[in-house]
C-alpha cells in the first residue's frame, strides 16, 4: 500500500513544481486552475485532489520557492570561506539569466505575495526569516542586529536589482544594473 502514497506524493510534487513555474512566469492572476493543471500534465480534477484552490497551490508554491532560496543560502554557507560573495555572484548570473519560470521566488513572487491572503504572507515570511538568518551568519558587522540588517539589505538589493535587469529591453542598461548591484553588494 505504500506505493500509491509515493505515487500521490510524486504527483503532488510535479503539480507543485509546475504551478511554481507558472506563477513565476504569469503571476497569480495570469493562470486559472485549468491552465495550471494543463502545465502539470494533469486534469483539473487531479489538481483539485492535491490543492483545494488556486490560492492554496500558490501558497504551497511560494513556500517551496522561498525554502529553495533558504536552502541555497545554507548550501553556500556549508561551502565555507567567502561563501557570501559566491552566493551574490550566483544570484547575479544564474538567477538573472535563467528562464523566469525557474527564477528565484524572492524576485518573481514577492509582488504577488504582497497582494495575497495572510496565510500566504505568513508562509513567505517564515522562509524569508530563515533566509535572512542564514545570510546574516555570513556577515561580519560584529553585531547580530547589524548582520541581520546587512542581510536584509543585500537580499532586497539583489532581488530588486535582478527584477529591474530582467524588466528592461536594453542589454547595456541591464548590464549597467548588474554592475551597480555588484558594487552595492560587495561583502
Amino acid at each position: 500500500m505504500a506505493h500509491p502514497v509515493g505515487k500521490k506524493e510524486e504527483s503532488r510534487a510535479k503539480i507543485l513544481a509546475s504551478a511554481g513555474q507558472g506563477f513565476r512566469r504569469h503571476g497569480f492572476g495570469g493562470l486559472g486552475i485549468d491552465a495550471l493543471a494543463k502545465e502539470a500534465g494533469v486534469t483539473s480534477g487531479a489538481f483539485y485532489a492535491h490543492f483545494k484552490s488556486k490560492a492554496e497551490a500558490f501558497r504551497a508554491a511560494v513556500s517551496r520557492g522561498m525554502a529553495e532560496l533558504a536552502d541555497g543560502v545554507d548550501h553556500f554557507r556549508r561551502e565555507g570561506g567567502g561563501w557570501v560573495a559566491r552566493f551574490v555572484e550566483f544570484y547575479l548570473t544564474e538567477r538573472r539569466t535563467c528562464d523566469l519560470g525557474e527564477s528565484c521566488a524572492l524576485q518573481s513572487l514577492t509582488n504577488e505575495v504582497a497582494r495575497a491572503e495572510p496565510q500566504t504572507r505568513m508562509a513567505y515570511e517564515a522562509e524569508l526569516r530563515r533566509t535572512i538568518e542564514g545570510l546574516a551568519s555570513g556577515m561580519v558587522t560584529g553585531s547580530t542586529q547589524g548582520d541581520r540588517a546587512k542581510a536584509i539589505a543585500l537580499l532586497a538589493t539583489l532581488s530588486g536589482g535582478i527584477s529591474m535587469a530582467r524588466a528592461v529591453n536594453d542589454p547595456a542598461l541591464a548590464d549597467e544594473i548588474i554592475s551597480a548591484l555588484r558594487s552595492a553588494a560587495e561583502v
